[in-house]
């Protein structure tokens, strides 16, 4: 795992967080219009794992951003983003800070 750039995370650790980030996304999506959320919650429901809710954030982004505006959605983002922390390699979490999420 060091070698990935992620810091070691029991399994068990990485499970619970994995739910806990799942949870959040679709309590965030349960938020919004129906209409605007429907296909990209089953794919967060269905993700198999933190690298898949990872790359739903965009999608996350874009449903957030038509209910809440621009500037609430990319903070709720940044919220979620810094869950993946220690889940992920940290060349994917690096970039957080210095770019659009």
């Amino acid at each position: 795992m060091a070698l990935l750039g992620r810091s070691e995370v029991s399994p068990q650790i990485m499970s619970d967080r994995t739910e806990q980030i799942r949870e959040l996304m679709l309590l965030e999506l349960g938020r919004c219009k129906a209409d605007a959320q429907s296909g990209i919650a089953r794919r967060v429901r269905y993700a198999l794992d933190a690298q898949g809710l990872w790359y739903l954030r965009s999608e996350l982004m874009a449903v957030l951003a038509s209910s809440y505006g621009e500037t609430i959605a990319s903070q709720k983002i940044a919220g979620i983003s810094n869950m993946f922390r220690g889940l992920l390699p940290d060349s994917l979490i690096r970039n957080l800070s210095g770019r659009r999420r």
